[in-house]
């Protein structure tokens, strides 16, 4: 069966979210599930459907957050994520999470293994790879849409504070974000032109960090 053309999403969908922000328990979700699956997480499976072939395969993450070990007993997310996957990309991805606070939009990665990390961090130590990151990363941060936040307080062993990129260096993450707060495009197909949009600016930083780590 063919998906639907994504038509946006409904104002619904928001007044969901504000209310699971309120009322974060099974008989709130009980109640509200019909519009959770047809004002959320159907419009979001159709965006993704759309967008899968210039952005990659995708997918739709489950609604109900794992609280056997966390201190936070909210039983489920207050927002509706996916990921697609870049065709030939190792490890980079595009990220779009629906929320009452309106769309987020992320390109990159968040989870990096020591060796993968390494070689990032020998990129950026190279003046022509490291300062072409650095440009990409002020072009992002003009348009609305930085990398998040270093993690490291200080150098990683084996640099100098003094680093010109220590910025960059600091970083365990490599991910850039952007929140378009709610407003009456999102009800349309204006959204997914904005989602593409996005995407289509961060795609340097997604290009960059796949041949680093080559």
């Amino acid at each position: 069966m063919l998906s639907a053309m994504f038509a946006g999403f409904s104002p619904d969908a928001l007044t969901f979210y504000e209310g699971l922000e309120a009322d974060n328990t099974k008989a709130y979700w009980t109640a509200n599930r019909d519009t959770y699956e047809g004002s959320v997480r159907e419009p979001m499976e159709d965006l993704v459907e759309e967008l899968r072939d210039e952005f990659g395969l995708g997918k739709v993450f489950r609604p109900y957050r794992d609280v056997r070990f966390s201190k936070d007993k909210r039983l489920y997310k207050e927002a509706c994520g996916a990921v697609l996957h870049p065709e030939g990309a190792a490890f980079t991805v595009h990220y779009v999470e629906l929320s009452a606070k309106g769309l987020r939009l992320g390109v990159g990665a968040w989870h990096f293994e020591p060796e993968l990390l390494r070689r990032i961090r020998t990129a950026i130590d190279d003046d022509g790879r490291g300062g072409s990151l650095q440009e990409i990363a002020a072009r992002l941060d003009e348009e609305g849409m930085p990398l998040h936040a270093p993690e490291l307080k200080t150098a990683p062993r084996g640099f100098a504070k003094d680093h010109p990129r220590i910025e960059l260096l600091r970083r365990k993450r490599f991910a850039a974000t952007a929140l378009l707060e709610p407003g009456p495009w999102l009800h349309t197909r204006e959204a997914l032109d904005r989602v593409a949009e996005q995407w289509r600016l961060a795609a340097p930083l997604n290009a960059w960090l796949e041949r680093a780590a080559a």
